[in-house]
């Protein structure tokens, strides 16, 4: 923690553990408490031997029913392969040139939200072939679940191109599950014309949305991880997989303060909340911000949009893959999408597409604004290798301690909705 111990921190959130217990009921999540203290959902997070982290990389492991397809397979004729992706996600460009590139159609379906993807991959999963979009996170279930298939690397001699660590990442040794696809960074963009205050003058740059003189105009990240991250670093504490009751009500307590002053909006649309000027000040994903500078109004100027991210590194850094679902009717041609999305020309029209770019070497910052996919006046969204590598990461979750997260959030938002705007 910076800024504030983790023992100042506790010693001033809760006294004694009759106090703590006592605010953790006012703030929502005393039912969890009462079930589940601060020490037990510590003891199941250590009780979890496949909940990967950087220090404990995990093999996922191949099953006899769920084999990867065979070598040498022709990709399926008169097709059509259905991609499941987050909208916004995945340029009509790419998709038009893999189609007539390998002579097939392709059908997009996009969601808004991750909790809408997981729920359909898990309930619907012989609708798509590709997953596009599936977080870090998440890889356990969907393994697990045998919701997704292991990979035939053959098909994909692209992935050389990847960021060496994408090679072999910890949450998917070996790549067998995934490739990499977009990466980012979770920070705030904003309308200059609107805000006059950039968020690097501020010692903590996420209090600026906390301010009441933006009240109505404010949006943030309409997701649980995202969300209840933002309400940690309010505070100065950069632990955004904590599994620790007393930190994750004292972030949805900041959220329901930010509610009270600024009556936020929950979207995942920044590329055009922010482009049409409904919103000044959002919580947004670095590629969000990069779109929304092609979506400005006709003869509004380009540099009215900026990005922060703290140069500490004390951000979220993510990064999403793309797997097959274990139901794919066609298979081959799926890994040749994932092949196809890994080359560096392709990756830099997704760029220019959809304002999100890939871990691939070939994307330096001077090549994304020097090819017109990110303008210089953001080339703050330009996620490199050590900004990746040094931001906070939204990690898996043991089942106990992402219900904390999610009753945490559930709190916040009812708070929202019993707060409208006045």
């Amino acid at each position: 923690m910076n800024a504030l111990s983790r023992r100042a921190f506790l010693a001033g959130a809760a006294g004694t553990a009759s106090t703590a217990a006592a605010a953790l009921a006012a703030g929502g999540l005393g039912s969890l408490l009462a079930a589940c203290d601060s020490a037990t959902v510590n003891a199941n997070v250590r009780s979890q031997s496949l909940v990967p982290r950087p220090y404990q990389p995990v093999t996922w492991p191949i099953n006899a029913g769920n084999k990867p397809i065979a070598d040498g397979l022709r990709a399926e004729k008169n097709a059509t392969l259905a991609v499941y992706s987050w909208a916004g996600r995945i340029a009509a460009e790419c998709l038009d040139k893999f189609s007539r590139r390998y002579g097939c159609q392709v059908k997009l379906t996009t969601f808004n939200s991750m909790h809408e993807a997981i729920t359909t991959i898990t309930t619907r999963p012989t609708r798509f072939d590709v997953f596009l979009g599936a977080p870090i996170a998440m890889l356990g279930t969907l393994i697990q679940r045998s919701l997704i298939q292991p990979l035939n690397h053959s098909y994909i001699p692209n992935i050389r191109q990847a960021w060496p660590q994408f090679a072999n990442p910890f949450y998917d040794q070996h790549w067998q599950y995934t490739v990499p696809y977009t990466i980012y960074t979770t920070g705030v963009g904003w309308r200059r014309d609107q805000v006059k205050v950039d968020p690097s003058w501020l010692y903590n740059g996420w209090k600026l949305l906390w301010r009441p003189k933006y009240n109505g105009h404010v949006a943030m990240l309409d997701d649980y991880r995202e969300g209840i991250g933002l309400g940690l670093l309010y505070l100065d504490l950069p632990e955004l997989s904590t599994a620790d009751p007393l930190l994750l009500d004292a972030a949805a307590r900041s959220l329901t303060s930010l509610a009270t002053l600024v009556h936020p909006k929950l979207s995942n649309n920044a590329a055009t909340d922010l482009a049409v000027g409904t919103t000044w000040l959002q919580q947004a994903w670095s590629g969000q911000v990069a779109a929304a500078h092609k979506n400005l109004p006709p003869g509004t100027p380009g540099d009215v949009l900026g990005y922060w991210f703290p140069a500490s590194g004390a951000g979220p850094a993510g990064s999403d893959t793309i797997a097959i679902p274990r139901s794919a009717r066609n298979p081959v041609l799926a890994h040749l999408l994932l092949n196809f999305m890994l080359d560096t020309p392709n990756a830099l029209a997704n760029t220019r597409g959809t304002g999100f770019m890939q871990p691939l070497n070939g994307m330096t910052a001077t090549r994304l604004v020097r090819e017109g996919a990110v303008p210089p006046s953001l080339i703050s969204t330009v996620v490199l290798e050590n900004t990746y590598s040094r931001g906070l990461k939204e990690l898996a979750l043991p089942a106990a301690a992402d219900a904390l997260w999610q009753q945490a959030w559930q709190s916040v938002v009812s708070h929202m909705q019993l707060s409208p705007i006045g």
